[in-house]
């Protein structure tokens, strides 16, 4: 990428040097691949800290479904960019950076991750394109790098991190890294709808201006059950992050799910804070006789229920 001044602000990444891109070799002739996990919305997402200003911070709740992306080198109709404008955008940006041309090659892309919902589609097919780039180019996996391509096309999640993180997602700044010690099975839904997070971004700092303190003791919990390593602590708080969401993007399903919560033996309630996903968050695995129940009151609801691992540990 291009030098020059910095952009966005103080606090807005930029990439580091392309010295290492040197001497890069390309592997001939097999596909290589890049994988990005993506999320169930978050933990949390409010003020980093009470205060006028308040910047966005995540907690991200990552799921094991992801976004795959695949590059073939060889001759015939080449593909100069991956599919997708925002992959493309960061595709020229890694590019640019390390000075790097691509081969002659076909491009092609999967996804489990619905787009619009709170799964972190784009972000998680950007992380991919990213991976399967350093791959190609045998480039050491560099985060700066990934992170400095991000803040140039959007406001992300820290997917391209393989552990729980509080995270700016419009500064691009990790502020702590929270491990893999935890991990949730899920009982979720997906409500009617898409959210489109730019368009709802000044509606979410206000309500942060509003709920500041609030958040803030909501935040000091999930940081404290992080740190002794307590799932029903940062359960309980990921449910106080959904609750306090209710006045600014409200999910339908969310007085019905905290009112069962105890009945189903659910730790908590997540959701996706900008998204349309909401469920439970449980200690251990779901048996099919759970399951089953958990499915009916869903449907009842008027909602399929999908099932799935969240997390680490």
């Amino acid at each position: 990428m291009p030098a020059g001044p910095r952009r966005g602000g103080p606090d807005r990444p930029v990439l580091t040097s392309a010295e290492t891109a040197r001497g890069a070799r390309r592997p001939p002739g097999p596909t290589v691949s890049g994988v990005c996990h993506g999320t169930l919305g978050e933990l949390y997402q409010g003020p980093l800290r009470a205060g006028a200003e308040p910047d966005i911070a995540v907690v991200s709740f990552p799921v094991d479904r992801h976004s795959w992306v695949h590059f073939t080198p060889g001759p015939g109709a080449p593909q100069p960019l991956p599919p997708g404008e925002k992959s493309a955008a960061a595709a020229r940006l890694f590019l640019e950076h390390y000075g790097l041309t691509l081969p002659p090659g076909r491009w092609s892309a999967h996804s489990d991750l619905r787009v619009g919902v709170g799964m972190a589609s784009s972000t998680a097919d950007m992380v991919a394109t990213l991976r399967c780039l350093f791959r190609l180019f045998a480039l050491p996996y560099d985060t700066d790098v990934v992170i400095g391509v991000l803040a140039e096309v959007e406001r992300a999640d820290s997917v391209f991190l393989d552990e729980f993180a509080l995270y700016l997602s419009g500064r691009h700044r990790v502020v702590r890294r929270l491990g893999t010690d935890l991990g949730f099975h899920t009982a979720y839904v997906t409500e009617p709808g898409t959210v489109d997070t730019a368009a709802v971004t000044d509606l979410l700092l206000a309500h942060y201006r509003r709920r500041g303190e609030e958040y803030e003791r909501c935040l000091t919990d999930l940081l404290k059950g992080f740190a002794s390593g307590d799932p029903a602590a940062v359960a309980r708080a990921a449910t106080a992050s959904a609750a306090l969401s209710q006045d600014v993007l409200p999910k339908a399903a969310f007085g019905s799910m905290l009112a069962h919560r105890e009945r189903f033996g659910a730790d908590g309630v997540f959701v996706a804070h900008t998204g349309c996903l909401i469920g439970y968050l449980f200690p251990g695995r779901l048996d099919a006789a759970l399951k089953s129940e958990l499915s009916a009151f869903f449907h009842s609801l008027g909602h399929q229920c999908s099932f799935a691992q969240g997390g680490y540990g």
